[in-house]
């Protein structure tokens, strides 16, 4: 599966899944001083961003250190991006990453694993292990979807009470749906990839 750069941002975008992290942020900064939200969810995204970029640098090193070939990552990739997927499409009382602590967060919950969790880790190991020589538009894409979360975090509350939960909730579950796709093909990229190089070492 080649990746464009729009592909690469909306698989992106939708791994980290800002609008189904909604409830997760509300509840959170529920007890924090309404002042204080915008600069948490700026420092969150931040924190998340550089995160996500450390592991873009040492995303080849790390494949290459524990012997994982492209095909194992696309189908690795594609189940966790199945599992994410199903969770958002039939999702939980808990939300996706599961109750939040309370007080004022700090890298747990709202950077890790809201924005960076294993969904969106495991993509961007998976874009820079299918093309490392395209290092700064992986960072673009990086960069864009946590400015793009922070936005939509920022004014979480006024999308919420604009749309309506059910209209969050429903448009979440048509991104779980398209999000299902992409997995599909990253899995049976993998298994094509894997039997070329099983038929390869054959001959």
């Amino acid at each position: 599966m080649e990746y464009t750069f729009f592909s690469a941002l909306l698989l992106m975008f939708l791994m980290a899944d800002p609008l189904g992290n909604i409830p997760v942020f509300i509840s959170t900064l529920k007890q924090v001083a309404p002042e204080r939200r915008s600069k948490i969810i700026l420092r969150e995204c931040l924190i998340a961003a550089l995160v996500l970029a450390i592991f873009a640098f040492g995303g080849k090193a790390f494949l290459d250190a524990l012997g994982l070939s492209q095909a194992a990552l696309s189908i690795g990739g594609g189940l966790i991006v199945l599992l994410m997927a199903i969770r958002m499409v039939f999702p939980s009382k808990e939300g996706v990453f599961g109750e939040a602590p309370g007080g004022e967060p700090f890298i747990v919950p709202l950077a890790i694993p809201a924005i960076a969790g294993p969904s969106t880790l495991a993509t961007i190991l998976l874009l820079v292990g299918h093309d490392p020589d395209r290092m700064l538009e992986w960072l673009a894409v990086v960069l864009l979807t946590c400015l793009i979360s922070a936005v939509i975090l920022v004014f979480a509350e006024r999308v919420q009470a604009l749309v309506g939960e059910r209209t969050t909730a429903a448009f979440e579950r048509l991104m779980g749906l398209i999000l299902a796709t992409m997995a599909v093909q990253m899995f049976l990229t993998g298994i094509t990839q894997f039997i070329q190089t099983t038929l390869k070492g054959a001959l």
